[in-house]
């Protein structure tokens, strides 16, 4: 088989080959992650940056390059997870870059893809690591420039190309020690290679089930033969369908409480939620409730009423357009008559992980809190409605997570009509310490500088369990040990979390250390807390101990010292 080029169809098809080659691999994927902590891994953040982005390629019926180029950089900047994700996602955005403009794309045309697709990405990062993704990814586009000389036929190009790219990856161990000392590769390359090749498999003809790919449309669709109803048999008489169009959150809670409600007035319903719009389909015996309850979620349009005892029509769709524009109206009417709040000068923005910690952050003047941390690093999407939400001429963002810090920049990046700054703080101490050290009659760069400052005078811990068997730093962990981790690596190992807490503490206090903060979690009670503290007092008479309710999932403890 030779193939000299691909259209728009094909590049459709491929992207989201790949897109369901990883997702198959994901779990795979994130067992190669060196640390055995239960969080958002390598795999699943790479899966759901690129399911974003297949999502809008799989509604295209008919694709243009141009098009496809658009909704991949597009679909995958804003749905970006984790390091690995904001770094795949400026993958697509180069590569796409370079593919916009040509209607077919050839051997000469990929390898100019994949070499803009590795300058994106390694500018996007402040400082590149080598025996990562970026090294993959560099390998492929190096051998891909070596081919272009040799072949026209993409066939042999992907072969050639996923060949080496295998080579690389295998040779990542070389470059991280702590890979070769975990025997693993590096997770986020081989997320990558997964992508490439599923794309690949398509391109010699494998079939991909498409349809699983969630789109944002020609799901939900009904159809009625009104002709062979005998209308007595009819219980729900008019078929309803409309697109609310969101205006606030629309979670899972929320839709199942709409799908009750419209069962409770209706049958035949298929509701479709995407992330900005909700298709409808019910039958019911007043449209005007389905359209009332849907208004509360945002505007509506197609809005569509059949009779299909067909009497009354007339009256019930204009009963219904006319219920739905006073709705508007009034809506509008309000939002008019609303006073105009003027923007304040400075907000901030905090990536949270509990209860408890999301009251010390707003107690503390945080504007919006994410949702997120280890179990599910928030999206570069999140961080935009966050920064949307708060309504201040300089927005400060605390990303508390090492595999946010890029989503937040991300986000930062696409920004227009605010000026963000970004706080690199890693953990959650360091973002309080740096909220508490902002001075209000201090500029922002003075802010920022002396933020940036404090947040690294901080000795952070956190206290969880191995969920697989490992060894790191000569340390031996088996499944279910309980671990105390620094910034770095794992400095305690036990199996009782208050014993392994005590040494993690330990390991984190120096002789300028005098606060000890302690954050418990959700499965720890305050009595435990209190008596870890104790011991901790204890040992360190002369520092100052604090216990605070976090209520964070997974980690037994969140502890700093400074």
């Amino acid at each position: 088989m030779v193939i000299k080029a691909i259209d728009a169809l094909t590049l459709k098809k491929m992207f989201l080959g790949g897109a369901k080659s990883i997702e198959s691999k994901k779990e795979y994927i994130n067992e190669l992650n060196v640390f055995p902590v239960p969080d958002g891994d390598t795999g699943t953040n790479m899966t759901l940056t690129i399911m974003s982005a297949a999502k809008e390629v799989a509604q295209m019926e008919n694709p243009t390059i141009e098009g496809l180029a658009k909704a991949i950089s597009s679909g995958s900047l804003r749905g970006a997870r984790g390091n690995s994700g904001v770094i795949l996602s400026q993958l697509f955005r180069g590569f796409t870059k370079e593919i916009k403009d040509f209607n077919e794309i050839n051997v000469t045309i990929m390898a100019n893809a994949f070499q803009k697709a590795v300058e994106t990405a390694y500018k996007a990062v402040m400082k590149p690591k080598e025996g990562t993704i970026l090294t993959v990814a560099r390998g492929g586009a190096e051998k891909a420039a070596q081919l272009v000389s040799e072949t026209d036929d993409l066939v042999y190009f992907g072969k050639e190309v996923i060949q080496y790219m295998e080579e690389v990856l295998e040779h990542t161990p070389e470059l991280l020690p702590v890979l070769k000392e975990a025997g693993v590769v590096d997770s986020g390359g081989q997320g990558l290679l997964e992508i490439v090749k599923g794309a690949y498999d398509v391109l010699l003809g494998k079939e991909v089930d498409f349809e699983a790919i969630p789109v944002a449309k020609n799901h939900g669709e009904v159809s009625v033969n009104i002709e062979n109803l005998n209308a007595a048999d009819i219980k729900f008489g008019y078929c309803t369908e409309f697109i609310i169009v969101l205006e606030k959150e629309f979670s899972i809670e929320t839709e199942l409480d709409f799908k009750g409600y419209l069962e409770s007035i209706g049958d035949s319903l298929v509701v479709v939620a995407d992330d900005e719009i909700v298709k409808v389909h019910v039958h019911t015996n007043d449209p005007g409730l389905a359209i009332q309850r849907a208004l509360t979620y945002g505007s509506l349009s197609k809005i569509k009423i059949d009779n299909m005892r067909e009497e009354h029509t007339e009256r019930l769709i204009k009963d219904a357009q006319k219920l739905a524009a006073k709705q508007a109206e009034e809506k509008k009417a309000k939002e008019n008559t609303a006073v105009k709040v003027s923007r304040k000068e400075v907000g901030f923005i905090s990536v949270s992980i509990g209860e408890g910690i999301n009251d010390i952050f707003r107690g503390l003047g945080v504007d919006y809190i994410i949702s997120g941390g280890q179990t599910m690093n928030p999206s570069t999407e999140d961080m935009l409605t966050a920064i949307e939400q708060v309504n201040a001429e300089t927005i400060f963002i605390f990303p508390n997570n090492s595999n946010i810090i890029l989503a937040a920049q991300q986000a930062k990046d696409l920004t227009e009509d605010k000026h963000i700054v970004v706080i690199p703080t890693k953990t959650i101490p360091q973002g309080i310490t740096s909220i508490i050290n902002y001075v209000h009659d201090k500029t922002v760069e003075e802010n920022e500088k002396r933020m940036n400052e404090e947040m690294k005078k901080v000795k952070s811990g956190q206290v969880t369990y191995a969920v697989r068997d490992t060894n790191i730093d000569g340390k031996e962990i088996k499944q279910g040990n309980i671990m105390g981790l620094n910034d770095k690596t794992i400095l305690s190992v036990g199996t009782d979390i208050s014993e392994t807490t005590f040494e993690l503490v330990k390991g984190l206090v120096d002789e300028d250390s005098e606060l000890i903060s302690l954050y418990y979690g959700a499965e720890m009670t305050e009595e435990t807390a209190g008596e870890l503290a104790e011991l901790i007092m204890k040992e360190y008479p002369d520092m100052d101990v604090e216990v605070h309710f976090g209520g964070q999932p997974i980690y037994y403890y969140v502890l700093s010292v400074e």
